[in-house]
């Protein structure tokens, strides 16, 4: 039994068979084959054995022929690994003894003889551990030949572990197989972190390598409350997940009745809890757990793994369909946030040397007024049906606003003159996730409707930690003194224009931080529909002035893990029952 620990991106317990990606594709999920079918397998073995030995001939030939016989002696060495009696009788003996697929013997021996050259001191030992993997690439690729599974269309239900999934990837999963993710790199607040948590699956990023030491089908068990993977569990280990499991289940039970209550302090201090959501279908969850609406609709998602641009036909009948089903608690559709390469246009990834300080989010709309456009035309229909709000991202300078607001007003008057029908007092946001939109949010609020607190963005640009980097990790952290002052600055101006301030970034999502930012003046969360229930029932169980007793302590402290553990002592004396994210 292995224990690994990374960061907590989407909470729940998962507990199944591994799938391990790499570049080239999956390994193997079937890790038995029937007694009966022993032979067939050996066969097969022994013939991709053969299919691996002419390859490794060939190059061997061809790269001797090319730059000399030294260079050919690597192949040479690789078919000796090949053909190693001792790789050949535990292959064997796995399949014949254990019943192992020829798949799973071959990673599982191989593995086992890398991580032992992998520890010697001595280099040359160290590399050969790089050969033995090319060995282990070259005959899954043959024994698998057209029977790789896609991730998209998965037939049994598997534990993805992967270097790192991109958002469009992680869309695509299939919520009824996979029950869970691991990945090597990767930091909180995060597109695949966001997308996990909106499909409600346990995932866990960030561990540092590992993907060597785990072969396909072996049990691993994913802690997505605690950031922990363990490969290979015993027993007992399993016995105590299956528990926590279970916990979830009566929890989520429990909450169940708050459905049809108020979010309201216990005092009688209404707060307006709304969804984060990015997919239509999501629309569901929120109505069952009690969303008073969809406070943050990220219509980035549409773009993510599609071929082409939507048009806007697809963008109005996505949008539109949120907005029909959502009902009287209304929708804020954020514009497009996305980096340049996205979207295919320039500069490339190669060209951006740090995308989270390149061309994105809005500033990528105003520079593609087509597609800016496109999409106001698309939310701007769909305001006619129904409550739609409009959110600009990323706004760092009141001329990008302002822009903004002239490119909306322009898009009105044309659909004015073509007789397309819509919101013409449609309420226009911002989100503030930048430091420089804190600073002068005096300036910004005369000029919008409602803001949105973006405490992703805003943890990564104040503390100058990229939040998708595992390196810095330790450092992201919500509850860091100046990302504290940087929130308080906003609520309080936000307060002072009597303009609506909600907070919509993941330290929203938890109930651990829900006292504090109670008692730091905000009336609106908008939250992952699976977190609902626990921030209403939070919200119910303490006072406005008890919340402020705890703000006014928190924001008295100096350090953020000391902070950290103060809340989560406050939260346990609130609601002692809970099971905490």
């Amino acid at each position: 039994m292995q224990t690994l620990q990374g960061i907590a991106v989407s909470p729940g317990i998962a507990i199944g068979d591994a799938m391990v990606i790499d570049n080239e594709g999956f390994r193997i999920p079937r890790r038995f084959v029937s007694r009966d079918a022993v032979d067939d397998e050996l066969a097969r073995l022994r013939q991709a054995i053969d299919v691996v030995t002419s390859q490794i001939e060939h190059n061997r030939d061809a790269i001797t022929q090319k730059i000399g016989p030294q260079y050919g002696a690597i192949f040479s060495a690789h078919l000796q690994m090949l053909h190693d009696p001792r790789l050949g009788a535990e292959w064997e003996q796995h399949i014949r003894q254990r019943n192992y697929s020829p798949e799973y013997a071959v990673s599982r021996t191989i593995r086992r003889y890398a991580k032992i050259f992998q520890s010697f001191d001595a280099p040359y030992l160290a590399e050969r551990a790089h050969d033995l993997f090319d060995i282990e690439k070259s005959l899954l690729h043959s024994l698998l030949g057209r029977r790789r599974e896609e991730l998209a269309h998965l037939t049994s239900p598997v534990i993805v572990l992967a270097h790192n999934l991109t958002p469009g990837e992680t869309a695509h999963l299939d919520r009824n197989h996979v029950l869970g993710f691991v990945t090597e790199i990767g930091g909180a607040g995060g597109h695949t972190a966001i997308i996990a948590e909106a499909l409600e699956i346990p995932a866990v990023v960030g561990t540092g390598r590992f993907l060597a030491d785990v072969s396909g089908g072996e049990s691993v068990i994913v802690d997505g409350d605690q950031g922990r993977v363990i490969l290979l569990p015993d027993e007992a280990t399993v016995a105590g997940y299956r528990r926590r499991a279970q916990d979830h289940v009566n929890q989520a039970e429990r909450l169940e009745e708050l459905r049809e209550l108020p979010a309201e302090t216990a005092d009688g201090v209404p707060i307006k809890l709304t969804a984060n959501i990015e997919f239509p279908h999501e629309v569901k969850a929120c109505l069952e757990r009690g969303a008073a609406g969809v406070g943050l609709y990220r219509t980035e998602f549409l773009y993510l793994g599609a071929a082409s641009e939507p048009s806007e036909e697809d963008q109005f009948c996505v949008y539109s369909q949120v907005v029909a089903a959502i009902g009287q608690g209304g929708v804020v559709f954020r514009t497009l946030d996305l980096g340049a390469d996205k979207l295919g246009r320039e500069p490339q990834p190669e060209d951006e040397h740090n995308p989270f300080l390149g061309l994105r989010s809005i500033r990528v709309s105003l520079r593609n007024l087509t597609t800016f456009r496109t999409q106001l035309r698309a939310i701007l229909r769909a305001s006619a049906l129904g409550s739609v709000q409009v959110m600009f991202p990323f706004i760092s300078t009141l001329r990008e606003l302002r822009q903004a607001k002239m490119v909306l007003a322009e898009v009105m008057e044309d659909l004015e003159e073509e007789g397309v029908a819509f919101d013409r007092n449609i309420p226009v946001g911002m989100m503030v996730e930048v430091p420089a939109a804190v600073m002068l949010l005096d300036r910004f609020l005369p000029e919008v409707d409602f803001i949105s607190i973006g405490t992703n963005d805003l943890i990564q640009y104040a503390l100058a930690v990229d939040r998708s980097n595992n390196e810095v990790a330790d450092l992201y952290r919500a509850t860091d003194p100046a990302v504290l002052r940087l929130i308080e600055m906003s609520v309080q101006a936000a307060q002072r224009a009597e303009v609506p301030a909600n907070l919509c970034g993941q330290m929203s999502g938890s109930p651990v931080y829900t006292p504090l930012l109670l008692g730091m003046g905000l009336r609106g969360f908008s939250v992952p529909p699976l977190v609902i229930p626990e921030i209403k029932k939070i919200c119910r169980s303490v006072t406005l002035a008890q919340c402020e007793a705890i703000a006014t302590h928190a924001l008295s402290l100096d350090d953020a893990l000391e902070i950290e553990k103060y809340l989560r002592q406050e939260f346990h004396k609130i609601a002692p029952e809970l099971v905490v994210h």
